[in-house]
């Protein structure tokens, strides 16, 4: 099922890399997609050794920077002379599936949903990468989160209702310059969770906004 587009700008700017996480029915993620394009030629070109590396070599890491699409189409524009892609085009330079874990839930524990809930799903969204100094405040004003208690790594709590769902989630530091994730618990209020997937990916692209690079959605429960 597809996913979402996700504009890279390459070390230097001398290129874009496009990625997309490949989810499944319930939000989780399966593979990663990547196609990259550099000005010194040679067309689009699709790894998954590259899309692997970029989130275990902080030095890589540290030399690109996540955009939006509109600052990708400039930067294409200026290097290229032509236009970037429409979505469903770039889609076709994906040759090169970096695959992710697929299993079922792994069940932690077995949460019974609060009075009013059908069901709950807790989720990991994992980032590679470190948050900067000025992140942690910007998140905590743009989410309006709750301090919580750093023995646990969670910076903060957040939380948002969607119709008759209700979402939580904990802003956790996984290690010292390292990675980061987000925790989200899902309750929802009936046997729909059409409303997960757009949360999950809201949430996502502000932690991209702040630097941080995708790296799976897992599924707890």
């Amino acid at each position: 099922m597809p996913g979402f587009l996700d504009y890279i700008l390459l070390p230097e700017a001398d290129g874009i890399l496009v990625e997309e996480l490949v989810l499944a029915g319930d939000g989780t993620a399966t593979g990663l997609d990547s196609a990259g394009w550099r000005a010194d030629g040679g067309g689009w070109w699709s790894s998954a050794a590259y899309a692997r590396e970029l989130r275990t070599d902080a030095g890589l890491r540290g030399r690109v920077v996540a955009v939006r699409r509109r600052e990708a189409e400039s930067v294409y524009r200026r290097l290229a002379g032509a236009e970037l892609p429409d979505e469903a085009t770039l889609r076709t330079f994906f040759h090169d599936r970096l695959p992710l874990a697929g299993s079922p839930p792994l069940v932690l524990t077995s949460p019974q949903p609060p009075d009013g809930f059908h069901e709950v799903r807790v989720y990991r969204v994992l980032f590679a990468g470190d948050l900067g100094q000025d992140s942690l405040p910007r998140l905590r004003e743009v989410w309006r989160m709750a301090l919580a208690d750093p023995r646990e790594r969670v910076v903060g709590t957040a939380e948002s209702r969607v119709a008759g769902d209700w979402f939580t989630w904990d802003v956790r530091r996984i290690g010292p310059g390292t990675a980061w994730c987000l925790d989200v618990t899902a309750r929802l209020g009936s046997g729909s969770d059409a409303a997960v997937r757009p949360l999950l990916r809201e949430l996502t692209v502000v932690m991209r906004a702040e630097g941080l690079i995708p790296v799976t959605i897992e599924r707890f429960s």
